[in-house]
């Protein structure tokens, strides 16, 4: 196993449609920490984000075969999870917990109180502003300025079209814009 986790994608996506767990296993080690953090920023729950995490990788271990490799292998694992997290989303009202995934500014932020309680409050009112969008508003802004998916990316991953992320990743800019403005 040791060597295959030093094999490219490629070559890990192949050995894994042709059965080869531990193929899988690795593109799972590899992605797994991202992928978690798509679900729980749409979701804000980490047990709802563990489970739409868990519930992608057994669909795509299934449907695995049928992958063509149209694109690589992390961005059809972010349609699977967004498809899934979208679905928990939308069975239960999520709380954007924004907080629970390191950033690298509140790391920063960590040496000066001041910094750190002024964050945190702006990261509260961020988390209260999330939970005011539309569950594609809020996957789309997530799989644009925290995951950086293209348009085309974003519009597969949640099953509209391009010009519908930008709309909806337009009316989360402005809600979210509008809600932070106290915050500028």
């Amino acid at each position: 196993m040791a060597d295959e986790a030093e094999l490219d994608e490629g070559t890990l996506v192949v050995r894994a449609q042709e059965g080869d767990a531990e193929a899988f296993e690795v593109l799972m080690r590899r992605h797994g920490r991202s992928l978690y953090t798509l679900a729980l920023r749409i979701l804000g729950r980490p047990t709802d984000a563990e489970d739409a995490v868990q519930e992608a990788f057994i669909s795509a271990w299934r449907r695995l075969p049928g992958f063509r490799a149209d694109s690589s292998f992390l961005t059809w694992m972010y349609r699977i999870v967004t498809n899934r997290a979208l679905n928990i989303a939308r069975t239960r009202r999520p709380t954007v917990g924004l907080d629970q995934v390191p950033d690298r500014a509140m790391e920063q932020m960590a040496d000066n109180p001041e910094r750190r309680a002024e964050g945190s409050a702006a990261l509260k009112a961020l988390q209260e502003a999330m939970t005011t969008l539309t569950e594609e508003q809020r996957a789309c802004w997530v799989l644009r300025e925290l995951h950086g998916q293209s348009y085309d990316e974003i519009a597969a991953a949640v099953g509209i079209g391009p010009s519908a992320v930008r709309g909806r990743i337009f009316r989360a800019r402005q809600t979210l814009a509008e809600a932070m403005r106290p915050w500028t």
